[in-house]
Parts: C-alpha cells; structure tokens; sequence
C-alpha cells in the first residue's frame, strides 16, 4: 500500500503541475476555445488532465480506506456482506472492499439494472 500511496501520490503530483502548465499557457492567450483551431485542443487537454487528477485522487482515497481497515482488523473482508474478500481479488486490486458478488450488483445498479 505504502508504495502504491508513493508511486500515486508522485503520479498526482506531476498530473497537477501538468494542469497548471495548460492553464498557464492558455491564460495569457487571448485565443478563444470555440474559434480557434488550437482551442479545442487546449480544452481537451484541460478536460483530460482534470479528469486525470481526479482519478488520482480518488485512488489515493481509497489507499487511505484500505489502510484504515488494515488497522481495524476488517481489511479482506467485504464491507458490505461482510464475507472474506479472495486473495486473488486483493491482490488484483489491494483497495477492494467489497467481494465479486458485492462489487458486480453494485456495478449493475450504477447502471440502471437492479439487484441481484
């Protein structure tokens, strides 16, 4: 965990600078996004880097939750059956807090089909 938090947090942290450069460089332009050629390629870059960020961040999040259950001795089991979580699903994805069977009726339920 302790290595995926580092290698995410330095992730993070050139994504921002990377952020901060686009909005730098676009800041003293007088180009306007909808009628300049180059616009929507500064506006897509903008999009994916924000969208960049925010997918880091959130995974740092959920590092800090599994480090949270690890020291309360509910790390490996699912947070919402309360079943033991398959070591191949944690070594997959070591943030995992719930098991397949939790995790797909949720993904189903996301997008509009239901429960199990």
């Amino acid at each position: 965990m302790a290595a995926d938090r580092a290698t995410t947090g330095s992730r993070l942290a050139a994504l921002r600078s990377g952020f901060a450069g686009v909005v730098a460089a676009s800041e003293n332009s007088n180009a306007d996004d909808e009628h300049d050629p180059e616009g929507s390629t500064i506006a897509y870059e903008r999009s994916q880097l924000s969208a960049l960020v925010a997918q880091a961040e959130a995974h740092l999040a959920e590092i800090d939750l599994a480090v949270e259950r690890i020291a309360a001795g509910t790390y490996g089991r699912c947070a919402v059956c309360g079943a033991e979580i398959p070591g191949g699903r944690l070594e997959a994805r070591p943030t995992a807090s719930t098991c397949i069977g939790c995790a797909a009726v949720a993904a189903r339920q996301r997008r509009g089909g239901g429960s199990r």
